[in-house]
């Protein structure tokens, strides 16, 4: 397959490393800022051009990868929709709902396949618990819990578009935390109730928020807890746990680290001890599972299929985050 990229920033060379270990091409790149472009273009063999327009409407590229701020995603999927090509977002997809739904909007019209970068559905783990909670041996959840205690230094915030409402859409939930956010609304299922409280820079100087916690109601009657910030030092690995009526599972960074189920049977959980996390370093992250996406992506073109983290299910992740930040804004209960 041959990419174009736009946007060609950190994650953007994430992503280049994992095209190359898969065989996949960067054929044209761009980027708003040219030297950072055209570097990034001589690294990685990439044409350089410079519009978005001139990488959605390229010859060479079969599907487009955008890996700018949250800000600007709309605009590359419109071009995608005229030109007949799929294109798949970084997380968060937008930086509100009503974005979202019109870059859904646009992908639909334009008959094209949208995918949402979320490679933590990638990892063994996520994988694991997706067929075990689906055979039932957890038994019906009772609790379902998120925990990304991470740090980020000030340098990191150095820059006044970080952790900004208008480019980032918000902080460490939006930014960090929708990942782990994203896995529960997969396998716990939707979240009817939220109730949030924030600090807005509590350590950094950023006008979102660095600490936020929020109590969860799912559809299906289990309860659960979000913790995120990037304010606790020295940051420690994300965890999601998961409490059933027969056990208990926790991911911890990348890997199961516990699985406690009575009486269990079927396929031998992957218990593992070694965890790779972004805790403190946001590229501490393993390319593996971003190279399992993007075959998805690859084949779900292939195939006239969804991507199996579609628009959609970007947008349900997004929901989650509006309505805990539409609950620390009111301090009331937000019902979705």
């Amino acid at each position: 397959m041959k990419v174009g990229m736009i946007g060609t920033g950190a994650i953007s060379r994430m992503h280049a490393r994992a095209y190359r270990n898969i065989g996949f091409q960067i054929a044209v790149c761009t980027d708003v800022y040219e030297p950072a472009g055209r570097k990034f273009a001589a690294e990685w063999d990439a044409e350089f051009v410079p519009t978005y327009e001139e990488v959605c409407h390229h010859p060479a590229v079969d599907y487009v990868d955008v890996c700018t701020f949250p800000d600007f995603r709309l605009e590359p999927i419109e071009a995608c929709a005229r030109a007949g090509k799929p294109v798949q977002v970084q997380k968060p997809m937008a930086t509100n709902l009503d974005t979202a739904r019109r870059m859904l909007d646009a992908a639909r019209a334009g008959n094209i396949p949208l995918g949402v970068v979320s490679q933590h559905r990638f990892d063994d783990a996520s994988l694991f618990l997706a067929r075990a909670l689906a055979a039932g041996r957890l038994g019906k959840l009772l609790q379902c819990d998120c925990y990304i205690k991470w740090y980020r230094s000030p340098e990191y915030y150095s820059r006044p578009i970080k952790g900004s409402w208008k480019t980032e859409g918000g902080g460490a939930l939006i930014n960090q935390a929708i990942h782990q956010i994203d896995i529960l609304r997969w396998l716990a299922g939707p979240v009817a109730e939220v109730s949030a409280f924030w600090q807005l820079g509590a350590l950094h100087k950023i006008e979102s928020e660095d600490v936020v916690s929020a109590v969860l109601k799912y559809a299906s009657g289990a309860t659960g807890v979000v913790q995120a910030a990037t304010a606790f030092w020295p940051g420690y690995p994300e965890r999601v746990e998961i409490h059933g009526t027969k056990g208990t599972a926790v991911v911890t960074g990348d890997k199961l680290t516990a699985w406690d189920v009575e009486n269990d049977s079927g396929d031998p959980a992957p218990v593992a001890k070694a965890v790779a996390s972004g805790a403190s370093d946001p590229m501490a992250i393993p390319l593996e599972p971003f190279e399992r996406q993007f075959r998805d992506f690859a084949d779900a073109i292939a195939n006239h299929r969804q991507p199996r983290v579609s628009g959609e299910q970007g947008y349900q992740a997004l929901e989650v985050v509006d309505a805990i930040y539409r609950s620390c804004r009111s301090g009331q209960k937000v019902v979705l």
